[in-house]
């Protein structure tokens, strides 16, 4: 039996890393040095964000289904560079956007506009958050990853209280 959504729902869209990419994430996390405060993203929660839409109220969620299905094809990413930005999260990111990446972020922030839900303004970081509270972790030297994303991604709430995630729909 299917429990009854709250009101709102915290939102965002997100590519999932394959097992494969997975376990070189997993294993490059595992290669920083982490100061003893650093909170570790769980396995099951790395993804790539596409858009983060916040708290959305509930009965939208229909809408969203139908309106953010954008065909593309995938792309290929480098995830290059390691850092702690500020306010200390831990990123694995690309320093290029793929043209294709940038355009499916694009089509989704016309859709997004269009139904009158706020987007990003700031140029689109694609990245991994490894961990949080994270300032003066070290990591490693390491070569870039490759990220093969498929046609794939998903509408994802985020349950609160460390309840992790759950995919509302998949779209591609």
């Amino acid at each position: 039996m299917q429990t009854a959504l709250p009101a709102s729902l915290r939102l965002f869209l997100a590519l999932w890393p394959a097992p494969a990419l997975l376990d070189e994430v997993l294993a490059h996390a595992a290669a920083w040095t982490w100061p003893a405060r650093a909170r570790c993203t769980r396995p099951e929660r790395l993804h790539l964000t596409l858009h983060f839409l916040g708290n959305v109220p509930a009965e939208r969620v229909p809408e969203l289904r139908s309106a953010l299905t954008v065909q593309w094809a995938g792309c290929e990413l480098a995830l290059d560079r390691a850092c702690v930005w500020s306010g200390g999260i831990a990123v694995l990111e690309a320093t290029q956007v793929p043209a294709e990446l940038a355009r499916l972020h694009a089509a989704l922030a016309e859709r997004l506009h269009a139904m009158e839900i706020p987007v990003e303004e700031r140029p689109y970081r694609p990245h991994v958050t490894l961990a949080r509270k994270a300032q003066g972790a070290a990591p490693p030297a390491f070569a870039p990853l490759r990220w093969t994303a498929d046609p794939r991604y998903a509408l994802v709430r985020s349950i609160g209280g460390g309840g992790g995630y759950e995919t509302l729909q998949c779209f591609g």
